[in-house]
């Protein structure tokens, strides 16, 4: 299929939920249009296409013979991830689709290596390590600013005021679990920052509505190479207290990151001069609370090594009102940068399949050996 530099045609499959968001932001890069729409419904898929000029599909297999269609979007429910990504790799189009890539790491391999046998692009919106912010993060991370990296920790408390008790969320068949629907998100951004992690313990807990079980909390332990990470999701929060930080300790300090986009950081730590000039050009505007302690500008020692600093500072960046719109930017760039590789195979992305497979794998080792309570 001949993608071009001026136009990538885009078919939708899923009209709900998500998808008219994401399109939102993909109709804002020059060139990329939609041109069909596919629901099970054929008056929701002549509503939702007619706000896009795009042909309306209540079938698939016809959907996918329509050759105006460069790529698949995929943004159904996750069930449905694996069956229609790969009818789509089928059809000789390329796939981008909502998380996860499915429910099962043998899925997300076959659909990725599919894509790799047949030169066409297959990638999952984890558009976490699009943010600017993540990205900043990781750079301080791998130029060890702050040290060695010592432990970390996501707290995502969630509401569920969108999902009643028959929502397909709570239903694993449907959703594969908060593990792999929702925590394939933050498995995948902190492998991108600590690199390969490994699963070596996670729990799940329920609560019973209506003589209904369902699992609303989970918790898993990730080590990476230099020590490991907590990461808790529960959705059993009231909506005005939804909220999500995430904590990196180091040696020399601290970062924590706020937002289920993270668009707000505080960081504390000690800086010798050029360390703290550094960071000051990465985070222009940002507020810098100065520590003043007699003992700085002098060297201290913690795990058996001398550090000398000059400053104790907390640096303060971003603003939560930023999330909705920062999330339209990250999907935005998401696009562009899959478009370049379409374009050009050469080209390196900075998500690619292994960010699906992986981030299944990790997701699907957690729920499997989880603890129940």
């Amino acid at each position: 299929m001949d993608v071009t530099t001026e136009k990538l045609r885009i078919g939708v499959v899923g009209v709900g939920g998500f998808a008219p968001f994401a399109l939102g932001a993909f109709l804002k890069v020059p060139g990329v249009i939609v041109v069909a729409i596919y629901s099970r419904s054929g008056d929701k898929a002549s509503e939702v296409a007619a706000n896009y000029s795009a042909k309306p599909y209540s079938d698939f297999e016809s959907f996918l013979h329509d050759d105006n269609i460069d790529l698949v979007y995929v943004a159904t429910q996750p069930f449905l991830h694996y069956q229609q990504s790969k009818a789509a790799l089928l059809a000789g189009k390329h796939v981008i689709c909502e998380k996860p890539a499915s429910l099962k790491t043998s899925e997300a391999e076959e659909l990725a290596a599919l894509a790799r046998t047949r030169k066409l692009l297959y990638v999952v919106n984890l558009m976490q390590p699009y943010n600017p912010l993540a990205r900043e993060v990781g750079k301080i991370i791998r130029e060890k600013i702050l040290g060695e990296f010592l432990h970390g920790y996501i707290e995502n408390y969630a509401s569920d005021c969108n999902m009643e008790e028959d929502h397909w969320f709570w239903d694993e068949e449907k959703s594969g679990g908060i593990f792999i629907e929702h925590g394939v998100h933050f498995f995948d951004l902190f492998s991108g920052w600590l690199g390969k992690g490994e699963v070596i313990h996670s729990a799940q807990w329920q609560r019973v509505h209506a003589g209904k079980k369902i699992i609303d909390r989970v918790q898993a332990t990730v080590n990476y190479a230099d020590g490991p990470v907590n990461f808790y999701h529960g959705f059993d929060q009231l909506d005005p207290m939804s909220r999500l930080e995430m904590k990196l300790e180091f040696e020399n300090g601290e970062i924590k990151l706020y937002g289920w986009v993270p668009v707000r950081m505080k960081l504390y730590g000690l800086f010798n001069d050029v360390q703290f000039e550094k960071l000051r050009d990465r985070f222009p505007g940002c507020s810098i609370d100065e520590h003043k302690r007699e003992d700085a500008g002098r060297e201290t020692t913690g795990r058996f090594k001398k550090v000398a600093y000059d400053r104790i500072i907390t640096l303060e960046y971003g603003n939560l009102d930023q999330q909705q719109e920062q999330y339209g930017l990250l999907l935005r760039s998401m696009i562009k940068d899959q478009w370049n590789w379409i374009l050009d195979n050469s080209t390196k992305r900075i998500i690619e399949d292994t960010n699906a497979v992986e981030s299944v794998r990790m997701a699907e080792n957690a729920k499997l050996n989880a603890r129940q309570y």
